[in-house]
Order: C-alpha cells, then sequence, then structure tokens
C-alpha cells in the first residue's frame, strides 16, 4: 500500500529541531520525500505499523502534528504531479 506521511513539528527549540531531523530520518528510510514534510512511503501492513510505531516514539503529541494516510492499492487510482519534482515511480523497472 502507498502510505502519505505528512508532518509539522514545532522547532522553536533545539529539542523540536533535533525531533523534526529524527522525523525526517525514519521517513528517509522508509519513503521518498515529495515536499519537506510530505513522504510517500510503499510498505505493507507490517511496514506501515512499523513506521508509525516509530515516527510515535520521536513525536511530542503536545507540540507536533502527525498523519498518515494509507492509500490501498486499487485500479484507477492516480497522482498527478506538477513542478519540478518528479517522484521515482515504484511499479516501473529499476535501472541501476
Amino acid at each position: 500500500m502507498l502510505v502519505i506521511v505528512c508532518y509539522d513539528v514545532s522547532t522553536e527549540t533545539a529539542a523540536g529541531r533535533r525531533r523534526l531531523r529524527r522525523v525526517a530520518k525514519v521517513c528517509e528510510s522508509t519513503g521518498q520525500r515529495v515536499q519537506k514534510s510530505v513522504f510517500e512511503c510503499r510498505v505493507e501492513l507490517s511496514g506501515f505499523e512499523e513506521l508509525e510505531r516509530k515516527l510515535l516514539a520521536e513525536i511530542e503529541p503536545t507540540q507536533d502534528c502527525l498523519r498518515l494516510y494509507r492509500v490501498p492499492d486499487v485500479r484507477g487510482a492516480e497522482v498527478r504531479e506538477h513542478g519540478h519534482f518528479k517522484a521515482v515511480d515504484f511499479d516501473g523497472p529499476l535501472v541501476l
């Protein structure tokens, strides 16, 4: 399944800036950044649960916001891109 991870981490303190870096590292280890605080991750259900657990361990719920959108693999679903960034096609051929 495709998971969209969006977060808003308070960076008013040094601790908040550290949390922001840790949240980004967790996301980078699982998916690809498509905007500054938005990642696309292709995972199975167990991977989704692990990703959620890792992210919840990093955020401060009273100051930060974390949203995870599960996009089911349905025929006909599409993502329209506009602008400079071009995402990696996970379903396309892998060229090294």
